[in-house]
């Protein structure tokens, strides 16, 4: 059986390439052995009150103005190598004798060498002292400059004791090359304003060879004289650094030197900056060209196993507009990078860090656009000038001029658009602007809305559209004064001239005809099967429940129906006693049996409507009819709702195997062709026929939304019935297998967010941009009758829309390019509304820029957008090996045009994505 972590003998790694940053991404496996080979044991752990490596690595985010955050401790669980008790003992085996001297120790002026130490004459003939292990004591810091390559503070080690005539291969920053008991070496650290050793005490020059031990002819005293101790701060409860009071945790190793090329003067070749002290000026990072406004976060304590790696000597200081995040080989014995498949030090491989704090973020600064905080923490957007990025995100916040550079960058160029998101409790909410019977001001060629970033002139009697740049008239009761700044001296009291996102009240014009009311109509699968396994009875049970929670007022109308192999619609009015049943056998040729009263108001049915679903599980309680008419009863239901349009809710439990849109079990048909089912898998992903299809488009046509929640214990060909979810703006709620008892309860739960979220009706969306960019394509759950607007039966707060967008002109270094999404929808009581919100961009001529302002969040949904899309029609393995291709093109593009200057086995990923490889081996747990 393999070793978990282990690969397989015989089998070269998948996706094997020899280039260089395949080789780094192949480097990316953290859970395997590091020490000699036949080791398949874990990691030894580190006794309890180790120092942690010093803070602010490559991994972690640089407290700078442009980061914006500051590096978080991760909750949870210790890390690996802490445990609750004292120091481990050290074990050997048992063909290695024990070196530790027994009895009480020595003074320190007269303790003797251990064994296998080096001859007092070895120690200044090129070889550092303090490079090999000592006896597994502290030894005492010394104040002697020349006596150790690090500072005034000696390194602190303990180790392994080697045997005297025994060589010691490569070490690594990993476990001891005995046992799982074995002690790890100390942390190597120098105090901050020490005089750097002379030249002639470091190692100059290329690694040397590993020195084979030799006893020495005789013991000779090791003295030290005590030093001042540097004053650092524990970690996590941790003794200070001069304490010795057990073995430490190594820091990170750091870049390698170039061989044959000393270092440079004050630096230290193995050893992380120690906490407190500042980075090196030429660290990777550099600084930032254009500054970020400062967001307020509340500072977090430095994370275990992160450090900052000094500048690689022979590397010239990184430019002002370049950051990186840099992973060094794990290096070996005497600094040299150790030979073998482990040549990246775990701890420097960057890892998701959770935000604590809140992030206040202003969307413009200085006439200048921010850089917005990650989509995955916790922030607060004042809206200056720029819409929120929960609206509206890019996937790079610096436009490229050209689709040259565009193409060299390798990222896409792309929106992510959620116009109804949910804001923060703590934001302002968004102002709606009524223009009164004239609607609202918009250009006369691209009908694009005012906003903030159109510029007005002549007085204010005429304005500048930023999208296409035509000049309009204002119209006589817009116009106002300008001040001495070129701006309307009422653009701060005008939320359509300061804000990036407003609402407008849309008039006659914008309406095909009256505003749509709320209707919400159910369909319940009563076959056997879902009253058997409890499906029936959970819908009911969780309709009766939502029914509360519906908005008030006379527009809000419902209405019931079940199905089996016939449908079942309820005739709801007030003046009849009970509901009414009226059944329709035909299930080829669909029809309603009343043109009216099977939606009504809720506020005139809630008594038959709570009575009804009371008692449907019991109606249908010795139901023995298997079959199920589910695309039958979505026309029904469409007939019932085609003049009103609305939502229809379905709960569906088994196949459809009768009537309009019946669906047979192709997954019994793979199972026979087995050879042929795993050649073409993702052929079951595809919808049966196109039936579904052209039935959810004419129901898109009159604005009715679907949603299925499928509770379901067997299989129900999804592939086929999602069709319509995602034609009509719905989505696909599936509970399996289905169980009674706890089922239930997330099914009301969903069912209660479907209704009562923020939402719109008939709503359609349209995206424009300055000249230069076009829309490319839309993606995402919705009808498409026009290639320039989105039709959206229903739209929410979760819906989100990706707009690809491309180049047809080039753009001007310097200028902004605008982006904005309007919204024309119908809210749940009746009022039509147009949400507009706009966003400018910088653009710019440099690659290095594009790296820099990339949003991970953003490329990698897009990611994840395009590979939905594949999966259908590609299999599985080609879909993979696309979407780490799309990885490495953008990594290599940032190592061969943005940082040149490099090692060969150095994985340089930029500040911004550097992520990007962690998240992209998540595809592979599919």
């Amino acid at each position: 059986m393999a070793t978990p972590g282990v690969p397989r003998p015989g089998n070269a790694p998948p996706y094997y390439n020899p280039s260089s940053v395949t080789d780094g991404m192949q480097n990316l496996q953290i859970n395997r052995p590091t020490g000699p080979p036949g080791y398949v044991g874990p990691r030894p752990p580190t006794p309890l009150g180790q120092q942690p490596p010093p803070p602010f690595s490559s991994s972690a985010q640089r407290p700078s103005s442009f980061s914006g955050s500051f590096p978080m401790t991760r909750p949870g669980a210790p890390p690996p190598g802490v445990l609750p008790g004292g120091p481990l003992q050290a074990t050997l085996p048992q063909n290695v004798a024990s070196y530790r001297p027994s009895g009480p120790p020595p003074p320190f002026g007269s303790r003797p060498p251990p064994p296998g130490s080096l001859p007092s004459s070895m120690s200044t003939s090129g070889v550092p002292p303090g490079a090999f292990p000592s006896t597994g004591q502290v030894a005492p810091p010394s104040s002697h400059p020349n006596l150790s390559p690090f500072g005034s503070s000696s390194p602190l080690t303990t180790g392994p004791i080697f045997p005297p005539s025994s060589t010691p291969g490569p070490a690594s920053n990993g476990p001891p090359a005995f046992g799982s008991g074995g002690m790890q070496r100390g942390p190597q650290f120098s105090s901050a304003g020490s005089p750097p050793p002379p030249l002639s005490s470091r190692q100059v020059g290329p690694a040397p060879s590993p020195v084979p031990f030799t006893r020495a002819p005789s013991p000779v005293p090791f003295t030290r004289a005590p030093s001042p101790v540097p004053n650092m701060r524990p970690l996590h409860g941790s003794p200070p650094t001069g304490a010795p009071s057990g073995p430490m945790q190594p820091p990170p190793f750091a870049l390698p030197f170039p061989s044959g090329m000393p270092p440079p003067s004050g630096s230290l070749p193995f050893a992380a900056p120690p906490q407190g002290v500042a980075p090196p000026s030429g660290s990777p990072y550099g600084q930032q060209a254009w500054q970020m406004q400062p967001r307020q976060v509340a500072p977090a304590p430095p994370i275990p196993g992160s450090s900052q790696p000094p500048r690689m000597f022979g590397m010239p200081p990184q430019p002002p507009d370049q950051s990186m995040a840099t992973i060094s080989p794990a290096m070996g014995h005497m600094g040299a990078p150790m030979a073998g498949p482990s040549k990246i030090d775990p701890n420097q491989i960057p890892r998701p860090i959770p935000s604590i704090s809140v992030i206040l973020h202003e969307t413009r600064q200085g006439n200048q656009a921010n850089l917005p905080p990650p989509a995955t923490s916790d922030y607060i957007v004042k809206d200056t000038g720029n819409c929120s990025p929960r609206y509206m995100r890019c996937t790079i916040n610096q436009i490229p001029c050209t689709v040259d550079l565009l193409t060299t960058s390798g990222m896409q160029l792309a929106l992510m658009v959620q116009p109804l998101a949910l804001p923060h409790p703590s934001e302002e909410p968004i102002q709606l602007v009524d223009f009164g019977e004239s609607g609202p001001v918009r250009c006369s060629r691209c009908k694009g809305y005012v906003n903030p970033f159109m510029k007005f002139i002549d007085q204010g009697r005429r304005f500048v559209c930023n999208l296409c740049g035509y000049t309009d008239e204002t119209p006589s009761d817009y116009q106002c004064n300008l001040g001495p700044d070129g701006r309307r001296r009422d653009a701060d009291e005008r939320p359509e001239l300061c804000r990036g996102t407003v609402e407008f009240v849309a008039t006659k014009e914008y309406m095909v005809r009256d505003p749509m009311p709320a209707v919400f109509f159910f369909l319940i699968d009563v076959s056997m099967n879902a009253i058997q396994i409890g499906a029936t009875a959970a819908a009911c049970s969780a309709i009766s429940q939502v029914i509360a929670d519906l908005p008030d007022g006379p527009r809000t109308m419902v209405g019931v129906a079940t199905f089996d192999s016939t449908i079942h619609f309820y005739n709801l009015k007030r003046e009849l006693q009970q509901p009414l049943m009226l059944i329709v056998p035909d299930v080829q040729d669909v029809y309603t049996p009343l043109q009216a009263d099977v939606i009504v108001q809720l506020s005139e049915c809630r008594q038959h409507l709570e009575l009804l679903l009371e008692n449907i599980p019991t109606m249908f309680e010795n139901n023995r009819t298997a079959d199920s008419a589910f695309g039958a009863a979505v026309k029904a239901g469409f007939l019932a709702m085609k003049n009103t349009g609305g939502k229809l809710l379905v709960f569906q439990s088994v196949l459809p195997s009768v009537g309009f849109g019946a669906l047979s079990a192709r997954e019994a048909e793979g199972r026979t062709n087995i050879s042929a089912g795993e050649k073409e898998a993702h052929k079951l992903l595809q919808p049966a026929d196109k039936v579904l299809k052209a039935m959810a488009v004419e129901l898109a046509e009159y604005q009715v939304c679907v949603d299925v929640f499928i509770t379901t214990q067997t299989y129900v060909d999804i592939a086929s019935i999602s069709v319509i979810p995602r034609t009509t703006g719905g989505k696909v709620y599936y509970y399996f297998p289905f169980s009674a008892l706890s089922e239930p309860a997330k099914l009301y739960n969903d069912l209660r967010w479907n209704v009562t979220r923020p939402q719109g009706f008939e709503a359609v969306m349209r995206v424009r941009c300055s000249q230069g960019i076009q829309v490319q394509e839309y993606s995402g759950n919705f009808c498409k009758r026009i290639p320039t607007d989105v039709d959206l039966p229903t739209i929410d707060c979760d819906k989100t829309i990706m707009v690809t967008l491309k180049h047809d002109d080039k753009l001007q270094d310097g200028s902004e390019c605008a982006f904005q999404c309007a919204l024309l929808y119908t809210t749940v009581y009746g009022q039509r509304r147009i949400r507009v919100s706009t966003l400018s961009l910088p653009c710019t001529t440099l690659l290095s820029n594009l790296f820099r302002s990339a949003d991970l969040d953003t490329q990698f949904a897009c990611f994840l957008k395009q590979v939905a899309n594949e999966i259908p029609s590609s299999p599985l393995p080609q879909v993979r090996e696309q979407v780490t291709n799309l990885c490495i093109n953008i990594l290599h593009s940032y190592r061969k045009f943005c940082a040149t200057v490099s090692s060969a086995g150095q994985l340089i990923l930029p500040e911004a994505l550097k992520l990007l490889p962690l998240y992209t081996l998540g595809f592979y747990i599919l």
